[in-house]
């Protein structure tokens, strides 16, 4: 799936969840990602890494009922390392579905000027 077919996923789910219904200020959405990046700071210091090995191997149309995977979500993922980065990407991709943004071609044209780049960038670190 590209990235942008998992923005217009998340932007319509978020949008149906009533986050859309009013127009989003940017500096909003990227104040709310940076803060899921702090929390992923927090989980990262307190050394809370997933421990997805339940849901790894269950689907929760297949395996298990929402309460059922939600429980097992909360207990494993929650809150983690991952799930936290997770949440900054899914917030992203939200925000390129809200504004239209075809984040597929600017990662690619990025990449792309980054392969003509000096060695770090010219910086020191």
């Amino acid at each position: 799936m590209s990235l942008n077919n998992l923005a217009r996923e998340i932007y319509s789910n978020n949008k149906e969840k009533g986050f859309w219904d009013e127009d989003r200020n940017v500096g909003e959405l990227l104040m709310l990602t940076v803060s899921e990046l702090g929390e992923a700071l927090e989980a990262h210091r307190h050394g809370r890494r997933s421990q997805y090995h339940r849901l790894d191997v269950m689907h929760p149309d297949k395996d298990m009922k929402d309460t059922e995977y939600r429980e097992v979500f909360k207990e494993d993922i929650k809150d983690t390392f991952e799930d936290e980065l997770a949440d900054t990407i899914i917030r992203v991709l939200d925000m390129c579905g809200g504004l239209s943004i075809d984040i597929d071609f600017h990662i690619e044209k990025k990449l792309e000027f980054n392969k003509t780049r000096e060695r770090l960038h010219g910086k020191k670190y």
